[in-house]
């Protein structure tokens, strides 16, 4: 299998949410405190568990579905996956703008977070072709 860069605008956007999302999975991969103050939480004192968390549940999820998104960025499914993960991210927080309230921090992660999904999803459901 030979890896191309995408040469369409139906190409580059998935490819590009796929890098980002690569990016987002190596930071938490490899500054999971960073990472955690970032997003607004901190670990208990003295609980190593809440770093190996961050490098599971985020770094893992993120790299594995970025790195398969980058490599086949020109397939419906794996858009559709990538794009599905982050609309519902975006959900998430439109829920949390409901019951918890809002920060300036929420709101760009929640634009971020659409603009990812709508990357990804665009070419998938044919709003971009080549």
């Amino acid at each position: 299998m030979d890896f191309a860069l995408p040469t369409t605008n139906a190409g580059w956007l998935p490819f590009a949410a796929g890098c980002v999302t690569i990016f987002f999975g190596l930071c938490a991969l490899f500054a999971p405190g960073l990472t955690m103050r970032a997003l607004g939480v901190a670990p208990s004192a003295g609980r190593a568990d809440a770093y190996a968390a961050a490098r599971a549940n985020l770094a893992g999820f993120w790299l594995g579905v970025g790195i398969v998104a980058a490599a086949l960025y020109d397939q419906p499914f794996v858009q559709l996956a990538l794009g599905a993960g982050w609309i519902f991210s975006a959900f998430g927080r439109f829920v949390s703008f409901l019951s918890d309230g809002r920060s300036a921090f929420g709101v760009i992660a929640f634009l971020v977070e659409l603009a990812l999904a709508a990357a990804a999803l665009a070419p998938a459901f044919g709003f971009i072709s080549n």
